[in-house]
């Protein structure tokens, strides 16, 4: 209990050598540390001036979102112009005030910062530095933050926001133990983000080696049973697989739609790129496959989206329609492998984006894809390669879901070692 018969603060969980301990202080974030925003350095003789001898500058968009360190800056700019411009040093905690704007990041080079950014300063000795930025990190900080966020459109913070965040801590030993935990976690999650990184680059540099190069007849790497099986022939990939594309039933009859069938639209850009393609954001029906262009296509078909998103691909898990945003090709049984296509169609991502035109929203026309041609092996190599880069895929989704599960552990982790700011009487 505290002095005035409330209830002492504590979190849901306490390392075993705390739980007979005293409840936790309560205050606001501006009674521990001096928040203050950044500033825009003066421009001399009309120009904002760099110079590589000058001081960091740290704009909006230097840092890495997933990072937790600031130890560079893309530019320097010149002493004379830091008239208005928020110098910070090593050891002080900084986050955005618009972009991923609550999210805090520990400084370890001496910068001024644009006033994009907001720092947190002049710790009080009472505050353990890192536990002070896991605190601001948990989920409860960062709820606080969407939720008093000021702006009707581009939601932003402002200094007085983020003094006002209300803060609970324990004596330092314990701070220690939770910032040394999280830390550890951290650690764990950085590993495997680079086991996963590694993975991606593998791949990457195999499928440069698979696929012959533009202006090449074979790749630079072949299995061993293929070694001697000469070149790749160049076929229109019309004559291998039949293509087809799609329709958007009117979206002024809800009776067109909800009805259960799967259909791809510029709504799943994000399940685009994985492999198989097993859910969409919309359903359609079939009355509205009956009163439209739109066709069902058979699992196993390819599609590659030719505007939004360009160049991203998919195979269909299970029986799909698509918008008119898509081009599908089923594949020409004992000619062409469903995955490698897919495979192919991911290697020649570099093809499509010069193809794509357009000022605004690019595209690429419909004539192009009824020319395209591809050099293309043997229906074994074919299978062969699939399998591999396949194999590949495996082995990065697995890796993905270790790194998701690692995060998720340490979000719910981070809900239990701190209270939230609702349970903060002050």
């Amino acid at each position: 209990m505290k002095d005035d018969g409330q209830p002492a603060v504590t979190p849901k969980l306490r390392f075993p050598e705390f739980r007979d301990a005293e409840g936790w202080k309560t205050t606001i974030l501006g009674k521990l540390s001096e928040v203050v925003r950044g500033g825009s350095p003066r421009p001399i003789d009309g120009f904002l001036t760099t110079a590589a001898d000058g001081l960091n500058w740290l704009k909006i968009g230097d840092v890495d979102k997933e990072a937790k360190f600031v130890t560079q800056t893309a530019e320097k700019v010149r002493r004379e112009a830091l008239s208005k411009t928020r110098v910070v040093n090593p050891g002080d905690l900084i986050l955005s005030n618009s972009m991923s704007f609550g999210r805090p990041y520990i400084l370890q080079i001496k910068t001024c910062i644009h006033d994009g950014w907001i720092a947190i300063t002049s710790i009080a000795d009472e505050a353990e530095r890192d536990f002070l930025y896991y605190l601001i990190s948990a989920p409860s900080s960062q709820s606080y933050f969407v939720d008093n966020a000021a702006g009707s459109g581009v939601q932003n913070l402002n200094a007085d926001i983020i003094k006002a965040l209300p803060v609970c801590f324990p004596l330092q030993p314990e701070q220690q133990k939770i910032a040394e935990c999280l830390s550890a976690v951290d650690e764990l999650i950085a590993a495997q983000a680079q086991k996963l990184d590694a993975l991606k680059t593998h791949k990457k540099g195999l499928m440069q080696q698979l696929f012959p190069r533009e202006g090449e007849t074979q790749p630079r790497l072949r299995f061993p049973e293929f070694q001697d099986a000469g070149e790749w022939e160049e076929k229109r990939l019309e004559d291998l697989a039949k293509r087809a594309s799609g329709h958007t039933p009117s979206k002024s009859k809800p009776e067109y739609y909800n009805g259960g069938i799967k259909w791809v639209s510029l709504a799943d850009s994000k399940r685009l790129d994985r492999g198989l393609i097993s859910d969409t954001a919309i359903d359609i029906s079939e009355l509205g496959i009956e009163n439209s262009s739109a066709v069902l296509h058979q699992a196993g078909t390819v599609l590659i989206s030719r505007d939004a998103g360009v160049g991203k691909s998919a195979i269909m898990s299970l029986p799909m329609a698509v918008s008119q945003h898509f081009i599908v090709w089923t594949c020409h049984h004992g000619l062409l492998s469903n995955w490698f296509l897919y495979h192919l169609l991911q290697d020649s991502k570099p093809l499509f984006e010069r193809a794509a035109t357009g000022s605004t929203i690019k595209t690429i026309g419909l004539q192009f894809f009824i020319d395209l041609r591809f050099r293309i092996p043997s229906l074994p190599e074919q299978q062969r390669i699939a399998d591999c880069l396949n194999t590949l895929d495996d082995l990065i989704s697995a890796q993905t879901q270790k790194l998701d599960a690692l995060k998720t552990h340490k979000n719910g982790l981070m809900q239990q070692l701190f209270p939230s700011p609702e349970e903060i009487e002050l």
